[in-house]
């Protein structure tokens, strides 16, 4: 076996074994014993196991990181089609490198924040906050919450990739489908001002206000009835003009979106400030 045969053969024993305990729990010892070499072998090509986990988390992170670029770097598709590829990308990855991902997410020293799998993920959230902030402003909604929901996106996707990594009971076509329709349509129905129905500060005055009126407070307010009501915002209507897509789920048709959305926005802010 030739030196770079030697070292390719220490780093897919060094991941397997890294996978399936953590990188605490395996020695060097572990290591050269199933390569079948002495430890000083192990020393002489990564310098310890640091060495070889950092070797190993470098190749994992950069065919992550390339994979889902490339499922992001074209923001003038149908929004629709970005948030299918980027979670069959996900998946797809997974799927083929199993071992790899368990190496991304389980225990890791922290000598390196920076090569974390924490911030590659911190990275692909800054990539698609850039794509939804083209898409809120485009749909004249405020971007303030952009981060957040880049957050959230991002979150939902990796950590129900995990869970499916231990229980593939679903193909990856079918549990995308399942990401996709979840973020698709919160994403589609978001409101330009989104407030809490049943808690917090505005939620118990609102509360109150209706106590007043002798209707029972735990009843959802229906549009049109709160003294502070909210606009829907009508993303998916672009979204259809693009896609050809029409919203069915719920029967009933969405109500067009206003012709002037930022008197709307400024007409609520008025009347919350009066209200409150």
């Amino acid at each position: 076996m030739t030196s770079l045969q030697r070292r390719e053969q220490l780093i897919e024993i060094g991941r397997a074994l890294f996978a399936a305990k953590g990188f605490e729990a395996v020695s060097v010892e572990e290591i050269a014993a199933h390569a079948k070499v002495s430890k000083p072998i192990v020393y002489e090509h990564f310098g310890g196991k640091e060495g070889l986990y950092a070797v190993i988390v470098d190749r994992e992170m950069r065919a992550l990181t390339s994979v889902l670029e490339a499922a992001l770097d074209d923001p003038t598709v149908n929004p629709r089609q970005i948030v299918e590829r980027t979670a069959l990308a996900l998946l797809t990855y997974i799927e083929e490198n199993a071992e790899g991902f368990q190496v991304l997410v389980r225990d890791s020293p922290s000598t390196d924040p920076s090569g974390s799998f924490s911030s590659l993920l911190g990275d692909i959230a800054v990539r698609v906050e850039d794509i939804l902030s083209e898409t809120f402003k485009r749909q004249k909604l405020s971007v303030k919450g952009v981060p957040y929901y880049a957050q959230m996106l991002v979150g939902m996707t990796v950590f129900t990739g995990q869970y499916w990594a231990d229980r593939p009971k679903v193909s990856k076509e079918q549990l995308a489908a399942y990401i996709v329709d979840l973020a698709w349509h919160g994403l589609s129905r978001l409101d330009s001002k989104p407030q809490l129905l049943f808690e917090g500060v505005k939620a118990r005055k609102e509360a109150e206000r209706r106590a007043k009126r002798g209707i029972d407070a735990e009843t959802p307010v229906p549009d049109g009835e709160a003294s502070s009501p909210l606009k829907q915002t009508d993303l998916d209507h672009t979204l259809r003009e693009d896609s050809g897509l029409q919203n069915v789920s719920s029967g009933k048709q969405v109500a067009q979106h206003s012709a002037e959305p930022e008197a709307e926005v400024l007409r609520f802010e008025q009347e919350t400030e009066q209200n409150d």
